[in-house]
């Protein structure tokens, strides 16, 4: 009999379809005997072998495992366990297929980066993430992980709701906001030219925003070009003021853009890495002139799927899926040793940081922060590495590493999300506590509460935990600072970070003087140093 595929699978509406396997042997047996047959049907584990009901149905099985959202280790382990879940399944088309394997490939099928891909370039990627469909689920999610859908710009944020609105506010000099004018926005403003059209993800820097749609457009506004961090006067660039597709990307299926503060970059749904200018001197994998707009692949990692992108402001981190655990490459400028190879050079090509298997770290997560990085492991331990400013890395002191470097002060302390900024890191806890560390001037740690503090605030070199979050009474998900070099953006004011909660509220604080906290500040007051509710609808 034809058991064609359920709805996540087909695209058609998501109605359940039983699927039913002929059973040549029972087909036509009597009660009695069908009875004996059903009892013989066990599901093999560690425990007692005993008997497994919905093994009459595997399609039901299978619509509970795609309906659940499984992760790929759990339907990996339900293969290593069970002589059920490691058995062909036999649905068509793929009869050899086990019923995880099913599950994995309905779950990609949810994701419109794949359902667009024909059957060539899925078994491409499949081919290019280790040979089976929980491979390529794992590493769609690994960077739907690692993303966030709120980014705090150098001046002006831009939020995406669930259902792929976007929302912008704060500075708007260069037309950054994508609302058609140059005029400052003190409250969130939905770009309307863009409805219609699903954005995924974003990626601000100086003056300047690229969204990501769901079907793989870059849509770019603010300063007409790719540079991030201008070091020429505002007159001398052209500015977009509404949204316009970047047209020298759209043969590329784009799933992620970062822009850095010489350069911008993309990510593939193949795992691809494109940067642009900032290549002279092959300071980024290439040899372009700076000011070249063409998006230029890093072909050295052509053949390493690259699951996650993120800018510093001179460096890229990648974050590259592998079957058995994910790996970090880097490139770009390597002072005060935050390219993590152990020295201060330059690296003109992308080069593995080989630190994390001698620490036995398996990176998950990773943070390119201005001028030092982050990254998380699988068990919860945090590695900072780069310029050591301020206490920034977490080790107490401001001295440098060239190298990842186990943060001692989380020992005991599991994480589940890091962040980092200008001088500041923040990591969140499996508990919903906040942890953060680093410079109190830019007012991203929120530890400055004394109205007659200095002005320039402490310093944190050990991490802390904020104690604002706790009196808000709400579980903290995500915090994301703003990720540039404040001397070159000082006209935008301090910096500032918001804070998503796993309710979907959304929090800000830090500097406001533009309009980049959502709300508009009392007249003289520059910066809030406690958590403000940002008026603003997540889902």
């Amino acid at each position: 009999m034809q058991c064609p595929m359920d709805a996540a699978a087909s695209g058609t509406s998501p109605v359940m379809q039983f699927h039913s396997i002929a059973d040549d042997s029972t087909s036509h047996s009597s009660p009695l005997t069908t009875s004996l047959e059903r009892s013989k049907r066990h599901c093999h584990g560690d425990g007692i072998p005993g008997e497994f009901p919905l093994a009459v149905s595997p399609s039901i099985v299978l619509h509970v495992l795609s309906a659940c959202d499984l992760d790929p280790k759990d339907l990996a382990a339900l293969e290593a366990t069970c002589t059920f879940f490691s058995k062909p399944a036999n649905f068509a088309p793929n009869f050899a297929l086990s019923l995880p394997e099913l599950a994995a490939f309905d779950m990609c099928q949810k994701r419109t980066m794949f359902k667009l891909m024909n059957e060539e370039e899925k078994e491409c990627l499949k081919q290019r993430c280790g040979g089976s469909w929980k491979h390529v689920l794992r590493y769609i999610l690994v960077r739907e992980r690692n993303g966030s859908r709120v980014i705090a710009g150098p001046g002006h944020s831009i939020v995406i709701t669930t259902s792929g609105d976007v929302y912008s506010f704060g500075a708007n000099c260069s037309g950054q906001l994508g609302l058609g004018d140059s005029e400052d926005r003190f409250k969130p403003c939905l770009i309307r030219s863009l409805q219609g059209i699903r954005i995924t993800q974003a990626a601000a820097g100086s003056r300047r925003t690229m969204l990501v749609t769901d079907t793989g457009s870059v849509y770019a506004f603010g300063k007409d070009n790719f540079r991030g961090a201008e070091l020429v006067e505002a007159a001398h660039t052209s500015q977009i003021t509404t949204p316009k597709i970047v047209e020298s990307l759209k043969g590329v299926f784009v799933v992620q853009a970062a822009i850095g503060g010489y350069f911008s970059a993309v990510l593939s749904r193949e795992g691809r890495v494109y940067t642009f200018s900032w290549g002279k001197n092959e300071r980024l994998g290439h040899n372009s002139d700076p000011s070249d707009v063409e998006p230029r692949l890093l072909s050295e990692l052509e053949d390493v799927p690259v699951a996650y992108i993120s800018a510093g402001n001179c460096y890229l981190l990648m974050l590259a899926y592998q079957p058995n655990g994910m790996s970090v490459y880097s490139v770009g400028c390597g002072l005060g040793g935050k390219l993590g190879h152990g020295c201060k050079t330059n690296k003109g090509v992308p080069k593995l940081i080989e630190q994390f298997q001698s620490l036995s770290f398996k990176p998950v997560s990773i943070s390119a922060g201005t001028w030092h990085a982050a990254a998380l492991g699988a068990d919860g331990r945090v590695c900072t590495w780069g310029w050591g400013h301020t206490g920034c890395l977490g080790h107490g002191d401001e001295e440098y590493k060239a190298a990842p470097t186990v943060v001692e002060g989380l020992r005991n302390v599991k994480a589940v999300h890091l962040s980092t900024g200008e001088y500041t890191t923040f990591v969140v806890a499996d508990n919903g506590d906040v942890y953060s560390f680093g410079s109190g001037e830019s007012l991203n740690l929120i530890f400055q509460e004394d109205d007659e503090a200095e002005e320039e605030g402490p310093d944190f070199s050990t991490p802390s935990i904020v104690e604002s979050f706790k009196a808000l009474n709400k579980k903290v998900a995500q915090i994301c600072p703003t990720n540039a070099s404040y001397w070159l953006n000082s006209e935008m004011g301090h910096p500032h970070t918001f804070a998503v909660m796993e309710s979907g509220e959304l929090c800000a604080f830090g500097g406001g003087i533009r309009g980049q906290l959502g709300v508009k500040l009392l007249e003289g007051v520059e910066k809030v140093s406690s958590p403000m509710h940002v008026p603003i609808d997540l889902s």
